[in-house]
């Protein structure tokens, strides 16, 4: 035991030299969107205030209490603007018009207004790849009325080769093999234009054509008439579609899917990620941090939704040019999503979170976490309702953003019944596959009619799930232990310095339990512990982190587990049930300096970090690389953001 002891305490030597580099790239956390929680609310579904069966904002502005009593900072709203509703919102007919199922723009500065008093920011949902086919754009370019005739991707098709000569108009074939998004060509003709117009999404949904500057200018007077409405920032769509090549060729076929009309047909070379994309991001950032520094008041953010690969979505912060263009403050990391599910191991959970944090650039980036949103399923059916406190002691307790999908907070998961219309013959199963009704349904306020959504006479325009009567916000606020009193502690504890500010070191302690420490000089430790397992396990965590003190105080666990808060722990024998997600307190850094002086040792490791960075490169560890106050270094304030 002596003998790993000391090994192990080699190792944490190395990985303090790993983090030497972050502390001298860190900087100050401190901006508002650096250390709250943002909450989407998808607005159909979280109050209806005047039982339609359709949430709306008076909804979203009486409940907005729910999200202080939360601990909740912002919330982003999924579209709120005039719109055909072909997909939910996302076919915007009106940039700057209300939906009017959601209410009126008065109904909408009330919410702002309400916002303000509760000290809650308003960012909204910004969609500029496409509009509706109802749009007057749209309109006025298929009638090539100026300026409108190039607002949209247009193309004459190419000739089919097959048909027979004859003296009338040759018959046309789509410009290329590019499908939808959601099944299909992404063009369709259009007979009154005689003309084919792309979409990368629904047919009702045709790309705005970003080569063309009136667009650009058109979509920058969107973001300032909202700005001038108050909100904090937007989470902008799809933006990695903005481009397509010019010249639309065809694009190289996946081999993995033999569908020519399914998505993953082609690799989508021609049509996503195009340098063009992060251009337009970073323009978008310049128009915000100009608006803020003109009218003052707090920072006005950029939110990006790209599923894309990490070297792409890294592009999003910045741009690589010296000096960098700013970007996204919050690329959206959709990886604890896309790359892990029930039946990932810890090995896979901490390869998977060392990864975001590798690639991220060292300066002008902070770390962001996302667990679910309106187009996956929820965290309780994706990784299994026993593991949702888990998950949610995940999501707040590293280092970063988090961002929570409404309902989480309870623990609410899909309803498998919950599907809006039917499929269309051309598209069969793939319409099951991507219907993203089961996640989207009513929020669960109480146990009467409908989960509190609206009255008992309507029937809302989604099924509430059928589990409301047990699992609902009411109850689980009367309980003394509950899904929802896990995660307001855990949003309370997010804000303490060593989560706001620490160092992060994660490893797998076996295959199904992640443990990591969170530390900063002079202040608490915490250490993480998640069971991925269905049964009790003993962990000795003095075997990983020799440094914590024998004895831990329990600050956070999970409703069912046997370790309630405020209990007191052995490092060397913790039992940690099945499924649990358990935050646990150490003794602060600063009575301990006897045994190690962390100011001491940085201070003399600073003197060489290029030796340092070669050590753990070369033991090859990308982990680790997390902040420190900078006091350990001697005063000056360093945390757990990069440097601006």
């Amino acid at each position: 035991m002596a003998t790993h002891r000391r090994a192990s305490l080699c190792w944490q030597f190395l990985v303090w030299l790993g983090l030497v580099v972050g502390v001298l790239a860190a900087s100050d956390q401190g901006d508002w969107w650096q250390r709250t929680v943002f909450y989407q609310i998808y607005p159909r579904s979280f109050m209806d205030s005047n039982n339609d069966g359709v949430g709306d904002l008076r909804g979203i502005t009486a409940r907005l209490e729910h999200l202080k009593d939360a601990g909740i900072g912002a919330t982003w709203l999924s579209p709120i603007f005039l719109s055909p509703m072909v997909d939910f919102g996302y076919d915007i007919t009106d940039y700057t018009v209300i939906q009017p199922e959601y209410g009126t723009m008065e109904d909408f500065e009330a919410l702002v207004a309400e916002a303000k008093r509760l000290d809650i920011k308003i960012v909204l949902d910004f969609v500029p790849n496409h509009t509706s086919d109802q749009s007057d754009w749209f309109r006025r370019s298929v009638a090539r009325e100026g300026p409108y005739t190039d607002y949209y991707v247009w193309h004459d098709g190419r000739e089919d080769p097959t048909a027979e000569n004859t003296n009338g108009p040759q018959r046309r074939l789509p410009p290329n093999n590019w499908p939808s998004v959601f099944y299909g060509s992404a063009w369709t003709f259009h007979p009154e234009r005689g003309q084919y117009y792309l979409h990368q999404f629904t047919a009702q949904q045709p790309d705005l054509n970003f080569r063309n500057p009136a667009v650009v200018e058109e979509l920058r007077e969107v973001l300032r008439f909202w700005l001038r409405k108050g909100v904090a920032g937007f989470r902008i769509d799809a933006v990695n579609h903005l481009f397509e090549a010019e010249g639309f060729p065809d694009e190289p076929e996946s081999g993995t899917d033999t569908d020519p009309l399914s998505y993953g047909f082609t690799n989508h070379i021609y049509t996503k990620d195009l340098l063009e994309c992060y251009d337009m991001v970073y323009q978008w950032r310049d128009l915000l941090d100009e608006w803020t520094r003109e009218y003052g008041g707090d920072t006005r953010i950029i939110m990006t939704e790209a599923y894309a690969n990490i070297t792409f979505t890294m592009k999003y912060y910045h741009s690589e040019q010296d000096p960098p263009r700013p970007g996204s403050h919050m690329p959206f990391n959709f990886l604890l999503i896309t790359d892990l599910s029930q039946t990932s191991t810890a090995p896979d959970f901490v390869h998977t979170i060392n990864k975001w944090l590798t690639y991220m650039p060292r300066t002008g980036a902070t770390a962001n976490w996302v667990l679910g949103n309106h187009d996956q399923p929820r965290v309780g059916t994706r990784y299994g309702a026993e593991r949702i406190d888990a998950m949610n002691t995940l999501l707040m307790t590293l280092p970063g953003i988090a961002v929570t999908y409404y309902g989480e907070e309870i623990g609410m998961v899909d309803n498998p019944d919950a599907r809006k219309g039917e499929p269309e013959a051309e598209a069969g199963k793939a319409f099951i596959a991507f219907s993203r009704d089961p996640e989207r349904t009513p929020f669960q306020w109480d146990d009467t009619a409908n989960g509190g959504f609206c009255s008992g006479q309507v029937q809302p325009w989604l099924p509430v799930h059928p589990n409301y009567r047990q699992l609902n916000l009411a109850a689980q606020r009367q309980a003394e232990r509950s899904h929802y009193k896990t995660y307001q502690r855990l949003v309370r504890l997010r804000g303490h310095e060593t989560f706001r500010h620490g160092a992060i070191q994660l490893v797998p302690y076996s295959n199904d339990i992640i443990a990591y420490v969170r530390e900063l000089a002079d202040s608490d430790t915490f250490v993480v512990v998640i069971s991925l397992a269905p049964t009790a396990r003993t962990v000795d965590l003095l075997s990983v982190f020799p440094r914590l003190a024998p004895e831990l105080h329990v600050a956070s666990s999970g409703f069912n587990s046997s370790h309630p808060t405020g209990a007191i722990v052995q490092s060397d024998r913790l039992a940690v049930d099945g499924y649990d997600g358990l935050v646990l307190r150490s003794i602060p850094l600063a009575s301990r300096k006897n045994k190690f002086s962390l100011p001491a040792f940085l201070g003399a490791a600073a003197k060489d970090a290029a030796v340092i960075a070669s050590i753990v490169i070369a033991l090859g560890t990308g982990l680790y690389h997390f902040q420190y106050r900078a006091r350990a270094l001697g005063g000056a304030k360093w945390s757990g953001g990069f440097k601006k």
